[in-house]
């Protein structure tokens, strides 16, 4: 963690004996701790994080409208608690600016920024099922259910593995190796079940358009959907793979210490991916109906499943 003793306890040399590093209790501030006992070793931008604040806002209110207008609840429901995570993440760096030394805002945005993702996530993966479900489900090799019940409780096993590395941090003043291991492992799980996602969503893409079901029907709209989805999940696997490099290192690595490569690799990424999953939006291509029918969309028409349900040939 910070550049001075491991537990926090004593002052390192040049800081006034009795001043805890960090800590749930610790007392260096600017004025009397050099900014590089720091845990990241510099103040967070004050304009970055502000900036991704507003943007994180935007997107929630732009997923709200979506979620309302198109009666999506659970993908709006999951989008917007990662931007509100997001937002809570980005507030705690504001806080670190004023004090980079603050624990209690360390805390916040480590936990809230880092486990922003397995919301967005968990929207993708329940949306892939209603996908299914809706175009071609003879086209899958799986039940689509099976991809909400699987993809699902794995992101939340993630989550709890992260979140228990979190605690650990917390418990030990940020100085637990078990604490990273444990958010480390949570990060390579989700990375994992990222990527075996990845293989069925991009199998059934290929299925689906070479078997030319429907071709012809849908507009611009599916294609739309179909990519910025993909985009999205594309975003969010880089994101993961660079924090998995940079915990491996742990809080006393290089990488850690440089805001750069965050704000590229982790604040742009989680960005563009919520940004994304606006025109990757189920209710682009379908939505259902106060009836429960399942209906597809095409241009400004609305065409009932059941008037165009018909026997799907499998392709190899």
């Amino acid at each position: 963690m910070p550049q001075g003793p491991p537990n926090g306890s004593s002052a390192p040399h040049g800081i006034p004996p009795g001043t805890i590093v960090f800590g749930p209790k610790g007392n260096c501030t600017l004025a009397i701790c050099p900014v590089q006992y720091s845990v990241y070793g510099y103040r967070p931008s004050l304009a970055a994080n502000s900036v991704f604040i507003a943007l994180f806002a935007a997107a929630g209110a732009i997923h709200l409208y979506q979620g309302i207008r198109w009666k999506s609840w659970l993908f709006m429901c999951s989008v917007l608690i990662g931007c509100v995570s997001a937002i809570l993440g980005y507030i705690g760096r504001v806080m670190m600016h004023t004090n980079p030394f603050n624990f209690s805002a360390f805390m916040l945005q480590i936990i809230c920024v880092t486990t922003t993702p397995i919301y967005f996530c968990a929207a993708i993966y329940v949306t892939l099922a209603q996908v299914i479900t809706t175009f071609s489900p003879a086209l899958s090799r799986f039940k689509p259910s099976y991809f909400y019940w699987i993809f699902v409780p794995c992101d939340f096993v993630s989550l709890v593995i992260q979140a228990a590395g979190g605690a650990l941090s917390v418990a030990s003043k940020g100085t637990s190796q078990i604490g990273v291991d444990l958010a480390l492992s949570g990060l390579s799980f989700q990375v994992f079940t990222i990527c075996i996602f990845c293989g069925f969503m991009g199998e059934y893409m290929y299925r689906y358009f070479r078997s030319g079901v429907g071709k012809g029907m849908y507009s611009w709209k599916l294609y739309t959907f179909f990519t910025f989805l993909s985009l999205a999940i594309l975003l969010i696997t880089i994101r993961c793979v660079f924090r998995v490099v940079e915990l491996r290192q742990g809080y006393r690595g290089s990488l850690v210490r440089e805001e750069t490569l965050f704000i590229a690799l982790e604040g742009v990424l989680v960005l563009a991916s919520a940004f994304a999953l606006m025109l990757g939006h189920p209710g682009l291509v379908f939505k259902e109906h106060i009836n429960g029918h399942q209906e597809i969309q095409r241009d400004s028409v609305t065409f009932p499943l059941a008037d165009r349900q018909r026997r799907n040939p499998e392709v190899d």
